[in-house]
């Protein structure tokens, strides 16, 4: 449950309701998830994450199905449990079969273990690898 209380869209204050509203609008849905119905206890976070969620999942050069595998990825590693359910259903909704699933958790699992082991050991990173950053 919940720390704070989640405010539905009737009770919302003018602001809230008019991100409400866009969350709508952005995500052609007619409802509002309970993440933002919390967040909208402090409205200028509720503003300020939406924005950067509107902003960095809006079509780019990764596609929406990457952007919301990386969601999960990340989710499932900061074990956000709500995260981890809404972004995977968000994924299954842009085509995400069990398979690729399955296969994401195999990844998770395997990056989350050999990073470990790298920190463990404080592996020296190869001079190859230092400037990887795409041109």
């Amino acid at each position: 449950m919940a720390l704070v209380p989640m405010i539905e869209y009737d009770d919302a204050a003018p602001e809230v309701r008019a991100i409400y509203d866009d969350i709508r609008a952005t995500r052609q849905v007619d409802w509002v998830n309970n993440f933002w119905k919390v967040l909208a206890n402090d409205p200028a976070t509720l503003e300020r994450t939406w924005q950067s969620v509107r902003n960095v999942m809006a079509p780019g050069a990764l596609d929406a199905l990457t952007k919301e595998i990386i969601y999960v990825a990340v989710s499932v590693t900061n074990n956000c449990e709500y995260c981890i359910h809404s972004h995977t259903a968000g994924a299954s909704a842009k085509g995400m079969t069990a398979q690729m699933f399955r296969e994401l958790m195999a990844v998770v699992a395997l990056a989350n273990a050999t990073n470990r082991l790298a920190n463990g050991y404080r592996i020296d990173v190869d001079e190859r690898f230092r400037d990887p950053a795409p041109r």
